[in-house]
């Protein structure tokens, strides 16, 4: 019998389920092991889910791939985290396109309480490298986590300043665990295991295609508590993570540069259509975090008025979690919950109705405070 472990990886290899109809099956089902057994007729039952997702579950011969996958991690030393374990990035959570699974190899935690995520072009300048190296060692008496993406130019300038100042340090990537790309930078992403670790997505034996690096960076931004683009072209990489980032609601600065200079061009489009905070010194990201501050002394979120006393048991679990965040997807109420997603809706209605809750774009949902 298939432990939960090898079907949570098992699913992500289902043709045609991403993570937002996974998060549906396993909500509704109760384990990722119990999608596998749940009868072709149930399934068809669950909002969202077709004839074509069912006999993909059904002619998919993914748990020998899975078991497999599971036997190359153990040699690696590394680990698969599904959504729903402790040990998964906490800051990905609550986002709506969140990978369900992802690989991880490494002594550090993906939940430390500071995490930067430094990016810039891969044909990186001596005033961009100095800038990274400036930052990095200005952050070590605040003990943060250095986030980037193991590519030339900036993004191993940021890894390999935090090795050399002894702070922790996750390069995300686009290739499986097993595949370090570029394959130059094999002994820094060594280094970065025992004071870190590398993170992806993709199963061992994934080759790093283009199309994984956009997706790459959705997770830098994701897991950041906020983004500095180092040096970037007016188009690449490092804007993509910027706009993840604006779009997950992180702080993001770009360091201004020389009109000529092309690896400029990003920063100050950035700055001027005012999707970056203009980055002048590492006090600029400091300050803006409040990171100045004891982190005892750091502000938090006044403390909610109690529950109304008339909600209903699921009424109130859902009011409880909205009131922890900013906002929540619907998606990420259903599997935090285990509410299937039709009885989800009535309980939001109801809730909306009575002044409780606000819908917000995108199916996201906020507690209205009384």
């Amino acid at each position: 019998m298939p432990t939960d472990r090898q079907s949570s990886i098992a699913l992500t290899l289902v043709p045609g389920v991403g993570s937002i109809l996974l998060r549906q099956l396993v909500s509704y089902c109760g384990s990722p092991a119990n999608v596998f057994t749940t009868p072709p007729a149930r399934l068809l039952r669950i909002p969202g889910i077709g004839e074509v997702t069912v006999r993909a579950l059904l002619r998919a011969n993914v748990q020998h791939e899975a078991e497999a996958i599971l036997k190359r991690l153990d040699a690696l030393q590394a680990t698969a985290l599904f959504y729903t374990d402790a040990d998964y990035p906490t800051r990905l959570k609550g986002l709506y396109d969140a990978p369900a699974l992802l690989y991880w190899r490494g002594n550090g935690s993906l939940n430390t309480s500071r995490t930067i995520g430094l990016v810039g072009t891969r044909q990186a300048t001596d005033y961009g490298r100095r800038i990274t190296a400036e930052l990095v060692e200005a952050l070590v008496p605040h003990g943060v986590t250095i986030i980037s993406g193991l590519a030339y130019g900036i993004d191993i300038a940021a890894h390999r300043a935090s090795l050399t100042h002894g702070l922790p340090t996750i390069g995300v990537m686009a290739s499986g665990l097993d595949i370090i790309y570029p394959n130059v930078h094999q002994k820094s992403a060594q280094e970065m295991l025992a004071q870190g670790g590398l993170l992806t997505e993709s199963p061992p034996g994934t080759k790093p295609n283009p199309h994984l690096f956009p997706a790459r960076n959705r997770i830098i931004a994701g897991i950041s508590d906020a983004v500095v683009v180092v040096e970037a072209a007016a188009k690449g990489g490092a804007l993509i993570t910027a706009e993840y980032a604006n779009n997950y609601h992180r702080e993001v600065f770009a360091v201004p540069g020389q009109l000529s200079q092309t690896f400029s061009a990003g920063c100050n489009k950035l700055i001027r259509e005012h999707k970056a905070q203009i980055y002048t010194s590492p006090a600029d990201l400091i300050d803006a975090l409040s990171w100045d501050l004891p982190q005892s002394a750091t502000p938090t979120p006044r403390t909610p008025p109690s529950l109304p006393l008339d909600l209903t048991t699921e009424e109130s679990q859902v009011l409880a979690l909205l009131r922890q965040h900013t906002e929540l997807h619907v998606d990420e109420l259903s599997w935090q919950t285990q509410i299937p997603m039709n009885r989800l809706a009535a309980l939001l209605l109801n809730l909306e109705f009575r002044g409780f809750v606000r819908t917000r774009p995108g199916k996201t949902y906020a507690a209205v405070y009384a």
